[in-house]
């Protein structure tokens, strides 16, 4: 599925032809039938029907819903015509592109999923906690997250570490279904071989990483850079002394870490806690 979306993002427009075979595509791969994946969504097997020959253009909420039932993870968000992304809090707008740029990603999350691994329901679920937030910003706030997922994507992808504490696989963030659908994609990107996990264990105890987490990112024509987490603000920063603390911290937390067949053995014993909750 990836693979073709890779080869058909190749062109300059993301026509609704584009989409509709991407949709077709997926929609067999999980053993449906139109008039089965129209009863999942609520709509009519006409209209799936429509939107797979390019002759109706899609929507964000059946995009989403669809993405949700196939297991996609912005597959069909990227190829959305006319979508615009949600504007980002000024101090975070440098950091994707820092990301785009990247040849190594490394980032420690003691609490959630990092992002760039996230469901598109997952992070609605983390999303839709913030305070006084409206559904439109959330998904505004969903769409830009996923769109950021994109620099897997690229011809030469980053390599991407990412340390997470046991918590974070713990924490039923969306429900028993969202966690199990999230923990399974988190397995599944391992298979890609520029991404990798490993998650620290709770009976480690106390951690260089319990203040909060942060990303890393390294390039060849730019400067390192560091993303740090805040309750409030937050910040990007290129300073040298302060990426070396980060690193610092990183490798710190890092000894403590099962290696990668020991995480992906914990995460699909989680997994399966949830299906049999």
């Amino acid at each position: 599925m990836l693979a073709l979306v890779r080869v058909l993002r190749k062109g300059n427009g993301m026509t609704t032809e584009v989409y509709g075979e991407v949709l077709k595509k997926a929609r067999n791969a999980a053993g449906l039938s139109q008039t089965a994946l129209g009863d999942l969504l609520s709509c009519s097997e006409s209209l799936v029907g429509l939107i797979e020959r390019g002759k109706r253009r899609p929507g964000k909420k059946f995009t989403l819903a669809a993405e949700a039932v196939l297991g996609l993870n912005g597959e069909l968000f990227g190829l959305l015509p006319n979508t615009t992304v949600m504007s980002t809090p000024k101090w975070f707008s440098e950091w994707p592109k820092v990301e785009e740029r990247a040849h190594t990603i490394r980032t420690w999350q003691p609490l959630v999923v990092p992002g760039l691994l996230q469901t598109a329901r997952y992070a609605r679920a983390i999303l839709s906690a913030e305070p006084w937030v409206t559904e439109q910003w959330i998904e505004a706030a969903v769409e830009t997250r996923l769109r950021r997922q994109s620099v897997f994507e690229r011809e030469s992808p980053p390599m991407y570490w990412a340390l997470l504490d046991e918590c974070a696989l713990l924490r039923p963030v969306g429900g028993k279904e969202v966690m199990r659908e999230q923990l399974e994609h988190l397995l599944k990107m391992t298979e890609r071989p520029n991404i990798s996990f490993q998650v620290v264990p709770l009976e480690v105890g106390a951690t260089a990483g319990l203040l909060g987490g942060f990303a890393l990112a390294q390039s060849d024509d730019i400067p390192d850079h560091i993303s740090l987490e805040d309750a409030a603000l937050g910040s990007v920063s290129a300073h040298e002394d302060t990426v070396r603390r980060v690193s610092l911290r990183y490798d710190a937390i890092h000894k403590w870490a099962h290696p990668l067949h020991t995480s992906q053995r914990l995460v699909r014993e989680v997994a399966a806690r949830y299906e049999d909750q």
